[in-house]
C-alpha cells in the first residue's frame, strides 16, 4: 500500500524539524567539547593564568629578577599540603627548583590531581614547567608524606612584554582536588564486585 503524499506543508515542518533536531544535537556536542578544548587552548598558550609544560630550559638568561611566590590549597581532601619555600627570587630565564610537601591525613589511600595557574594571568605564558607533581595524578597512603619537586622558569619574553615588563613578582597556586580519574575507576571496580556478588 502506497503511503499518501505529504503535503508541502508537511514536507517544510518535517525539514523544519529535522533542522531543529540537528543544531540541538550539535549544541550539546559542542557543550561537552567546550571543556577540554577550551582547557587544551589555555595549557597551549598559557591564556587566563594557565601555566605552561617545557620541554627545555631557554639559552638566555637576564639579570632582571622576579619574585615568584607560592601558594597552596586543599579541596575535599584530608591532605597538608605546604610549601618548602614560600618565595624565591629568580632572574628571567633562570631555572628554579622548589619542594611542596603533601600528607594524607586520611585513613585510607587517596588520589588527588593538583590544578594551577599564574597571578598576574598575563604571566601564564611565559611561567613554564620542565617538571612538577601538577601533571598528574598523585595516589598517597594514609598517614604518609610525600615530597614533590617542581622546575621551572620564566622565559626571557617576559621582560619585553608590555603586560607583564614593570610586574617584579609572580605567584604559583597550586590547589589538589580528588582526582576524578580516581573516583570513576573506584565507582567502575566497586560496580564489578557488586555484579559479581
Amino acid at each position: 500500500m502506497a503511503r499518501p503524499e505529504l503535503s508541502p506543508q508537511a514536507r517544510r515542518n518535517r525539514r523544519l524539524g529535522a533542522i531543529c533536531a540537528a543544531v540541538f544535537v550539535g549544541m550539546v556536542g559542542a557543550a561537552y567539547a567546550s571543556v577540554p578544548l577550551y582547557k587544551a587552548f589555555c595549557q597551549l598558550t598559557g591564556f587566563d593564568g594557565v601555566v605552561r609544560r617545557a620541554e627545555k630550559a631557554p639559552d638566555t638568561v637576564l639579570d632582571r629578577r622576579l619574585l615568584i611566590r607560592f601558594d597552596t590549597n586543599v579541596r575535599e581532601l584530608p591532605w597538608t599540603f605546604t610549601a618548602e619555600d614560600t618565595s624565591q627570587s629568580v632572574r628571567i630565564g633562570e631555572t628554579g627548583l622548589t619542594y611542596f610537601k603533601v600528607t594524607n591525613n586520611g585513613a585510607v589511600p587517596m588520589t588527588g590531581r593538583a590544578m594551577y595557574n599564574v597571578v598576574p594571568e598575563s604571566a601564564g605564558a611565559y611561567f613554564q614547567k620542565l617538571e612538577c607533581f601538577c601533571f598528574s595524578d598523585q595516589t598517597i597512603a594514609p598517614g604518609k608524606t610525600v615530597e614533590f619537586p617542581v622546575v621551572y622558569f620564566v622565559d626571557p619574553k617576559y621582560a619585553s612584554d608590555f603586560e607583564t615588563q614593570g610586574k617584579p613578582e609572580v605567584t604559583l597556586s597550586y590547589t589538589f582536588f580528588p582526582s576524578v580519574d580516581a573516583e570513576k575507576a573506584s565507582r567502575r571496580a566497586d560496580a564489578s564486585q557488586a555484579g559479581a556478588g
